[in-house]
């Protein structure tokens, strides 16, 4: 059955057609309301952005979500879960500190932060789900205690997964680091004859498992936990996967614990199809945007919101001079287009194929 997936543009003429004011209206279309327990808290699953990275979501947008759920008589709160590898994140006292300095303050968003899986990581459930790659899965304390949760997510695209949506919000977001790493089961390769010995991926591995020897790289895979930040910033594409067996299974293993996530929650999900990058928010950048901005959807499931988001996304004209190679033309796939060897789209089949959502959707407009 299809499902139906909200749409706001952002052309504005007036006050009355402000982003903020469709960030509103869009809550109220999707029927997000109904996802709120009154008197319960409520988390808002939102990316605060790796410090040097500025194209997460807005948080006067964040704003928005908070005063609607105290509207609907919800406690809410603002959330993630620390990180897997070494960054502004990987302990709550910085991932506080970098979500304050990016503007998440209490007197902006009018709501706490809380680090969902506690100090170090730590604080995290067992759920089951019974699934192909996993019986269980780690959900981060604080978000597996909540009765409802509403996803924030700024969607773009992803050196691995292909893009980074919903499915994937929830997946890496709502899981502590060892949650993390149970989805990273991929290990990256060094390439023959690329390196020269720059060093950046030893800067950024959070277990020391890239050494220089002889002037290159070589990774220790007994050490590697497979977070790929070596992959991001390696300037020579001198690091890669097994793209035909490791990837597919690591998709699957996202999808998964996304499930877990979201399962005996009552969910919503807003998603921001603006300043699309090649790249997570994890980075510490924001490369320029591959296709023009699109709008903001909402819906109650995260598959449809996806396979929504990922068809807006090629029906639009690739930018020039970005980290887009081919596929400019309108409907072509962008995320291919950055990285051929990606597969963005098989998170949408396995998500509906283990009963996450619905790839079907119907497209509603909202002024």
């Amino acid at each position: 059955m299809a499902s139906d997936v909200y749409f706001a543009g952002l052309r504005a003429r007036e006050p009355g057609q402000s982003t903020a004011t469709k960030v509103r209206t869009l809550f109220d279309a999707a029927g997000l309301g109904a996802c709120i327990d009154p008197g319960a808290p409520t988390a808002i699953k939102i990316h605060f952005g790796e410090e040097g990275n500025d194209s997460y979501i807005n948080p006067v947008f964040a704003r928005q979500v908070v005063d609607k759920i105290r509207e609907y008589g919800g406690r809410p709160f603002l959330t993630d879960s620390n990180t897997l590898y070494l960054g502004s994140r990987a302990d709550a006292i910085d991932h506080i500190t970098t979500a304050i300095r990016h503007g998440f303050s209490y007197a902006t968003v009018g709501a706490p932060v809380i680090i969902a899986d506690g100090l170090r990581g730590r604080n995290y459930r067992e759920i089951e789900i019974g699934k192909k790659h996993f019986s269980r899965v780690f959900i981060s304390g604080d978000i597996a205690e909540v009765s409802s949760i509403i996803v924030m997510t700024h969607f773009k695209g992803h050196e691995v997964a292909g893009f980074g949506g919903a499915i994937k919000n929830l997946a890496m977001g709502c899981a502590p680091p060892a949650g993390k790493q149970e989805q990273h089961t991929a290990h990256p390769l060094n390439v023959e004859g690329r390196c020269i010995g720059c060093g950046k991926c030893t800067l950024v591995c959070p277990r020391e498992a890239i050494s220089l020897t002889d002037g290159r790289g070589t990774i220790d895979r007994n050490r590697c936990i497979g977070c790929f930040e070596c992959m991001t910033v390696c300037p020579e594409q001198a690091i890669d996967i097994d793209w035909e067996t490791e990837i597919p299974k690591f998709t699957e293993r996202l999808v998964e614990y996304a499930f877990g996530a979201a399962m005996g929650k009552k969910t919503g999900y807003i998603s921001f199809l603006t300043h699309i990058t090649p790249d997570c928010d994890c980075v510490g950048w924001s490369d320029a945007p591959i296709v023009p901005d699109i709008g903001i959807l909402a819906a109650q499931d995260p598959v449809a919101i996806d396979a929504a988001s990922f068809d807006l996304v090629n029906r639009q004209h690739g930018l020039q001079a970005t980290y887009l190679k081919k596929n400019f033309a309108e409907g072509e796939d962008k995320f291919r287009g950055m990285r051929g060897v990606t597969d963005g789209y098989r998170q949408i089949r396995y998500a509906e194929e283990i009963g996450l959502g619905s790839a079907s959707y119907r497209l509603r407009e909202v002024p």
